[in-house]
């Protein structure tokens, strides 16, 4: 009994040093850091560089939510929103029918809404969302077939190369429009249009007389010309309506231009134009099944607009035009100061403005001794990231948590609106950061609040009113520190429309600092002014920003 309790204790004492072992190990591999909570610790701050960059004329096509309107921003100015988009039918090849005779053509496209009450008669009250300027505002609708086929690629030099369309290409498409108005009913629907709030109720009656009422959230619902459908559909050759290929080429999609409607206030709002489609009701003669030679049937033929979310294909561009404000435009087109920064950082959605954010401007590389001091001699003076690599490394100091801190200028702002969200990227490669792949959290009620671990959501002060936009780059800056080989890439800083997309879209005309923007950037059609991290009486010391890092150091 003694010799086996002997051995046990050997073979404890072997597990616990085997451990021990894996243990120093894993801390090694870990290289001294530790979790994400702060526990209050004081931040050290670091100095940033951040400036201000124009984006150039945009690629516009395929993205996932369009603008449509006109939004007055009292800070940026005016922004005019056009639209194009390409038709398909639903059922290529379809029986016309005899003799057809249109009856009806309506336009419908669903708004983003969500329902604020619900009635005793079953009917809702509806809010309209992603609607920028007067909420009662009206503009002028024209809707238009589109001249321009548009195509998937092009070749260049023997390289077949996509196609993009661009922010600024709106007078190509308003140029070859084609003949008149489609959208030719009242003037609510034309000249005085509006986003109507009401909810959509549609009622049918069967063969037996029976009617079904049917309710949906508020929509777009225009009356289109008939003759022009008739002509253009039910008349159409057989061929013209066979496949998809030889139809985009025979009907080339619809062309949607805004203007202001005389005096009225305008306004804008994002919509899923992929949602829509086209409702053609006509009467055709009825096979010969009857006696009666002049019977007719009631048929329907659908169009949907082609999806500008899926694949490759160019079947949709927005258009958006620009009239800035004096103060935006100066700021975001006069020379760079890559050395000092920017006192102000303007971000505008569109074709606006990101801005560049460089957390470590690292020059040499700098030699340091056992205890954590400068080698003598060595050249060059030691930046930030080198400091930190040395903290990190030489005197055990262990990074908790690294953040950004972005102050909202309230007074140039002025009470304008103020977008959601902003979004950090790598901007030398146009690739999320470590920081957004690492952040698993989601939010299934409110998607565009996910990912609030990396942040970037508004902050609010005690008015109500923007306050700041805070985002986590601790893995980021762990990463850096950990590998000295890792790049210490510029950072970009847009507005976001929606967390979930990180593609990009390419600029028209590239510069030496960005040749892509963030396609949920070009989506949203808010900005805001932000404290930038220059050193200057302009910029309140509270205010400037900075990198925070917050550290655990040994006793």
């Amino acid at each position: 009994m003694y010799n086996t309790s002997f051995v046990k204790k050997i073979l404890l004492a072997v597990i616990a040093v085997f451990l021990y072992s894996c243990d120093k190990d894993f801390n090694a591999l870990g290289d001294g850091l530790i979790g994400d909570d702060h526990f209050g610790l004081e931040a050290t701050k670091y100095d940033v560089v951040a400036f201000n960059q124009e984006v150039t004329p945009v690629q516009s096509n395929n993205l996932a939510t369009n603008a449509l309107g006109i939004y007055d921003n009292p800070v940026f100015g005016t922004t005019t929103a056009n639209f194009v988009t390409q038709l398909g039918l639903v059922s290529y090849s379809p029986t016309i029918g005899e003799s057809p005779v249109i009856e009806s053509v309506t336009l419908s496209v669903p708004y983003f809404s969500h329902v604020k009450s619900t009635n005793a008669d079953g009917s809702s009250v509806y809010e309209l969302d992603s609607i920028y300027g007067d909420k009662n505002g009206k503009i002028k609708l024209s809707i238009y077939e589109s001249g321009v086929q548009m195509r998937n690629s092009y070749f260049n030099n023997g390289s077949q190369l996509p196609q993009f369309y661009y922010t600024d290409q709106n007078a190509d498409f308003s140029g070859l429009k084609k003949g008149n108005r489609l959208n030719d009913a009242g003037v609510l629907e034309n000249d005085e249009f509006f986003f109507d709030a009401k909810e959509t109720v549609t009622t049918t009656v069967d063969a037996d007389k029976k009617e079904t009422v049917t309710r949906t959230g508020p929509e777009m619902h225009l009356t289109l010309n008939k003759a022009f459908f008739q002509d253009k559909i039910l008349n159409a050759a057989a061929s013209k309506l066979s496949s998809e290929d030889l139809f985009q080429e025979y009907f080339r999609g619809l062309y949607f231009n805004v203007e202001r409607s005389g005096s009225n206030p305008s306004n804008m709002a994002l919509i899923n134009f992929s949602a829509g489609k086209i409702t053609i009701k006509y009467k055709a003669k009825t096979a010969s099944t009857t006696d009666d030679v002049n019977a007719t049937e009631d048929k329907t033929i659908l169009l949907n607009f082609k999806s500008g979310v899926t694949g490759g294909v160019a079947s949709t561009a927005n258009f958006l035009e620009d009239v800035r404000k004096p103060d935006y435009e100066a700021a975001i087109t006069t020379s760079v100061n890559k050395t000092e920064g920017d006192e102000r950082l303007y971000l505008k959605g569109g074709q606006g403005a990101v801005s560049v954010i460089r957390p470590f401007n690292q020059t040499d590389v700098i030699s340091y001794d056992t205890k954590g001091d400068v080698v003598s001699g060595a050249n060059g003076v030691p930046d930030q990231l080198d400091e930190i690599r040395n903290n990190v490394a030489t005197k055990n100091w262990k990074i908790n948590e690294a953040n950004l801190v972005f102050y909202i200028d309230a007074d140039k702002m002025n009470g304008a609106e103020e977008p959601r969200r902003v979004y950090l990227y790598d901007l030398t490669n146009n690739l999320p950061l470590l920081d957004y792949y690492s952040d698993g959290s989601s939010n299934t009620l409110d998607p565009g609040a996910s990912k609030s671990v990396f942040g970037g959501l508004i902050t609010l002060g005690a008015d109500k009113k923007g306050k700041s936009y805070k985002i986590r780059i601790t893995d980021h800056v762990r990463n850096l520190v950990k590998d000295a080989t890792a790049k210490n890439v510029d950072l970009g800083l847009v507005v976001s429309q929606s967390i979930g997309i990180t593609a990009s879209n390419v600029l028209k005309l590239k510069n030496e600092t960005i040749s892509q923007v963030p396609r949920a950037s070009v989506m949203n059609p808010l900005g805001t002014i932000l404290y930038g991290a220059k050193d200057s009486a302009l910029v309140p010391e509270d205010k400037r920003l900075r990198l925070e890092v917050y550290y655990t150091k040994p006793n």
